[in-house]
């Protein structure tokens, strides 16, 4: 089985589709997505219809969590918070119940999926270092966690201490612990402007990162059209 892993998709359309058309080049046959289908982009019920349409397990994130409830936006990042309320009114009730179902944490096959961290996933802490890191491997019970949330690409290694950082493709050693962000597709922030997911096939234990070029002025576009914070659409050309 090989698993396209993708996380923080935004709404951001085009990207979903070239990085589903890569992953079906590579011969991904099974999915799964760490969350945040939706905030920020332009078309966040047209990502959420393709996730919900192909029954991939999916945990949930905060956008996803805040998009689908009444909550106060206040002490809320501006830019973010607008766009909350601007997603909110493009989803159907049917579709925030969707949202509201959605797990913080789930297994699948032989490894576990969660938005943000393992020690607290309904909080949302951002795990960016090592420190962060050995808090979710005490919560690890599998041997591969794929995460989200910060956008960043990483991988961190539990050995006889945590060892992290980038990672292009390398393979799973029995007994060993990994707990990995794949990247965000819809809004990147490690100044790499592609879109970002990974692969895992689980018969060779080994994990890919890919990087996808997607048409970044139409998904600007209908983020200016739609009204929606200059700085969001900005920022997809420069991966921050």
């Amino acid at each position: 089985m090989r698993y396209a892993i993708i996380a923080d998709i935004h709404g951001n359309l085009e990207a979903l589709q070239k990085v589903l058309e890569d992953s079906r080049k590579e011969g991904c046959t099974h999915y799964a997505c760490l969350g945040d289908v939706v905030g920020y982009n332009a078309n966040p019920k047209e990502c959420l219809d393709i996730i919900r349409g192909t029954g991939m397990p999916c945990v949930k994130g905060n956008h996803d969590e805040y998009c689908s409830v009444e909550t106060n936006l206040e002490g809320f990042n501006p830019h973010a918070a607008e766009a909350v309320n601007w997603t909110r009114q493009q989803l159907t009730e049917e579709d925030r119940q969707w949202l509201r179902d959605l797990k913080y944490l789930r297994m699948v096959a032989n490894f576990s999926i969660v938005h943000a961290t393992l020690d607290g996933p309904q909080r949302w802490g951002y795990v960016f270092d090592r420190l962060a890191a050995a808090a979710s491997f005490t919560y690890q019970n599998t041997g591969v966690c794929f995460f989200g949330h910060t956008h960043v690409p990483v991988a961190f290694v539990r050995d006889t201490v945590v060892r992290g950082g980038t990672y292009s493709k390398f393979k799973i050693e029995t007994g060993r612990k990994y707990f990995i962000n794949v990247g965000s597709v819809g809004q990147p922030r490690d100044s790499v402007p592609k879109a970002a997911y990974a692969i895992y096939d689980v018969e060779d234990g080994v994990i890919e990162l890919r990087r996808v070029e997607y048409d970044i002025p139409t998904t600007q576009a209908k983020i200016r059209a739609a009204g929606l914070p200059e700085r969001l659409a900005e920022r997809l050309a420069y991966g921050k």
